[in-house]
């Protein structure tokens, strides 16, 4: 199965220059659908003029972005030299918590 998600330009370019394997995402309706060995097309925001595809190969649920950041390397998330203030402060940029208490958090480790 195919997933389409968008993703910023910078996370988009970290997947192709392989320093991103992880995309942390909320574990809503849409995402509980993703399997492992699924294919997701990321499309590039806001310009959407480019997309890529990875194949889904680990998928690991927690019930906050804190605790999937306490476990998981900020490298994987392409964000190497961030503290936990700034990827918590980032993803609730996207994200409120309010979304986060309802739906939990998803990692998806991703193979391009």
């Amino acid at each position: 199965m195919i997933h389409q998600m968008g993703l910023y330009d910078k996370y988009f370019g970290a997947i192709i220059d392989r320093k991103k394997t992880v995309e942390c995402r909320l574990n809503d309706e849409k995402r509980r659908k993703i399997r492992v060995g699924d294919t997701i097309e990321f499309i590039m925001v806001p310009e959407k003029d480019d997309t890529l595809l990875v194949k889904v190969i680990e998928l690991r649920t927690y019930e906050s972005f804190k605790d999937m950041y306490r476990d998981i390397p900020f490298k994987d998330f392409g964000c190497e030299g961030l503290t936990m203030e700034e990827m918590v402060d980032g993803t609730y940029e996207i994200y409120t918590p309010e979304q986060e208490k309802t739906w939990g958090t998803l990692a998806i480790t991703i193979k391009y």
